[in-house]
């Protein structure tokens, strides 16, 4: 049976674009069945949670559980809900971002609370964010910029909600600023505003939630460095923020602080971003890419920038573009037939190869043919395989 990934996630079935349209906006996706956590790459602080500090250049199995459902990467670390509906991370610590109370890194898998009430999370460079079952925001970690939302610039340690809002759907973070929408389907955003990555026009810097237009109809959204990229419901792509490295796809390197169009196509479905470059699918399974491709993060075969979608081979067998990688360019795809691929830097053995060799191309990681979601940070790769 065909498979559709949207936000890392796999859903098995066969999928119009009215059907993701619909299911997303409502929040009623079926669960994504779980499975085995792995990871591979960069382990300096034990964010691979292997219990060590030892750098792996293949995937290696984290623990014996198969309960994992969700995960999202720190810059050098990690977050993950269980079936359980708990929550748990591991790696570097250093501004309280692994939500314990503390500033101390683990280099396994901790739980984080009690609770079992956790749906969605994200995660910045070096701070977290989370929604509960019951729609309410949480944040915790650095807030240097006003990114965690909680209307100051305090560093917290553990998860703090933001407001008292029950109407949170959708949150994504960059570097120092945060993205989220609402269950009425519109955007908001805080953090910093540098080169108008918050959309809202100016380039100055919010604590708290502001709401970015009027519009209702904000589906996906991924978080830029300092800037973001989204869909509406009528399949439309919409980007703003920094764009130095043309990593916006409008054609140019101009910064927008202000959402405009990209292109005028309507069957975009997922999109991730990583430090200056943006990896999207479109409805028809194909894979595009943008931005910066110094060490050939855009899977084009070459390292050339791009300030226009370019797809990606010829290929329409892609089910998702992975997650965003924060300070490193590389990238993580799934095909429908659970084959996953990694293409760019490797100086970490990020890509799950079993060397240290870039690579301008997608490359098959392994043979399986059974992984469900993947998620890259700094230097290194979780995934979760059935």
């Amino acid at each position: 049976m065909a498979t559709t990934i949207v936000s890392g996630v796999q859903y098995s079935g066969i999928w119009t674009m009215q059907q993701v349209n619909a299911a997303i906006a409502a929040g009623t996706w079926p669960v994504a069945g779980a499975g085995y956590l792995y990871s591979w790459g960069q382990n300096n602080f034990g964010q691979l949670g292997l219990g060590n500090t030892t750098y792996k250049s293949s995937p290696n199995q984290v623990g014996s559980l198969a309960t994992w459902i969700t995960l999202r990467c720190l810059a050098e670390g990690a977050l993950a809900v269980k079936t359980d509906g708990t929550l748990w991370a591991w790696g570097k610590n250093d501004y309280g971002q692994l939500g314990f109370g503390n500033l101390t890194s683990y280099s396994s898998p901790k739980q984080i609370g009690a609770l079992t009430t956790w749906s969605k999370i994200s995660a910045g460079t070096f701070f977290s964010l989370a929604i509960k079952t019951d729609g309410t925001l949480w944040a915790w970690g650095s807030s240097g910029n006003g990114q965690l939302g909680l209307g100051n610039t305090t560093s917290y340690s553990s998860p703090k909600q933001v407001g008292s809002l029950t109407t949170w759907s959708k949150i994504s973070a960059g570097n120092s600023l945060t993205f989220a929408i609402k269950t009425d389907g519109t955007l908001w955003g805080w953090g910093t505003g540098f080169a108008g990555g918050l959309g809202l026009g100016n380039t100055t810097s919010y604590s708290s939630p502001v709401q970015i237009g009027a519009l209702t109809n904000w589906l996906t959204i991924k978080g830029l460095p300092y800037g973001c990229i989204a869909t509406k419901t009528d399949g439309t792509l919409w980007a703003w923020g920094y764009n130095t490295l043309g990593q916006l796809g409008l054609g140019n390197t101009t910064n927008r602080s202000s959402p405009v169009q990209v292109g005028l196509l309507t069957d975009w479905l997922n999109i991730v971003g990583g430090s200056y470059y943006t990896i999207a699918t479109k409805t028809d399974g194909t894979l595009w890419s943008w931005g910066s491709n110094s060490s050939g993060s855009l899977g084009l075969g070459d390292i050339t920038n791009r300030s226009s979608p370019v797809q990606v081979g010829a290929l329409t067998t892609w089910s998702g573009g992975g997650v965003s990688s924060v300070s490193f360019d590389f990238a993580q795809a799934l095909k429908t037939d659970g084959t996953l691929w990694s293409w760019g830097n490797n100086a970490q053995g990020q890509l799950g190869l079993g060397n240290t060799t870039n690579y301008s191309s997608p490359k098959q990681v392994g043979s399986l043919a059974n992984w469900i979601s993947v998620a890259i940070g700094g230097g290194s790769t979780i995934a979760i395989k059935s």
